[in-house]
């Protein structure tokens, strides 16, 4: 029997009202193959970098968390679908809830002959579906960037996705910036302005 891979995480967020409805744990995946052009995360594209982590110290962190469950997101979670299926379902173990971003369509993934995209789907409650289209904006539907996304409820469990699009700043310790949460590349610029060059690290959808 194979041992489960490691997923490759660029960012990890205990806490965070920007991704999904209520407040939830984040985890942001390095690595992406579909590369949507104006994607808010080109720096996730590439295969290599992010922390190497086991899906139960993942597990472990979310729960610890004390939120309602957790988002993934990328970079593309389902290029690490091994991974982060194992994570998925010990979240749903212990009885949190498991949204999925994805920039693939949702008949491209069903139609996958990989047990394990299969089981990341068994696991989500509410997936997002469909790659980020820049001639598509989408202004009036939270956690979305494009029209052409989909929210499809693969459980009851995440029935309403209403509320405002949130948009988030953290300052560490040592003055590093990060942003997460949807906002077009005027309101980031706005947002952004006068901060120190280099600090800040977006990381939205």
């Amino acid at each position: 029997m194979s041992e489960t891979p490691l997923v490759r995480v660029a960012r990890f967020l205990d806490r965070t009202t920007a991704e999904g409805p209520g407040e939830r744990s984040a985890i942001w995946v390095q690595g992406c193959s579909i590369r949507c052009a104006g994607c808010f995360n080109p720096h996730l594209f590439g295969p290599r970098g992010g922390t190497p982590t086991t899906p139960e110290s993942l597990v472990e962190r979310v729960v610890a968390a004390g939120t309602s469950g957790v988002t993934l997101l990328g970079g593309e979670p389902f290029e690490q679908a091994a991974g982060l299926a194992a994570v998925a379902a010990g979240v749903r173990r212990a009885g949190l809830t498991v949204m999925t971003f994805s920039g693939y369509e949702y008949a491209y993934l069903r139609s996958s002959a990989d047990e394990h995209v299969a089981a990341l789907l068994s696991a989500t409650d509410l997936l997002v579906a469909g790659p980020f289209r820049q001639d598509l904006i989408d202004r009036d539907r939270p956690w979305v960037g494009s029209t052409n996304q989909e929210f499809l409820h693969l459980t009851g469990r995440l029935a309403d996705v209403t509320g405002p699009d949130r948009i988030e700043v953290t300052v560490s310790a040592t003055g590093d910036i990060a942003v997460n949460g949807w906002a077009d590349s005027d309101t980031l610029d706005a947002l952004l302005a006068g901060l120190p060059a280099g600090r800040a690290r977006p990381s939205a959808r």
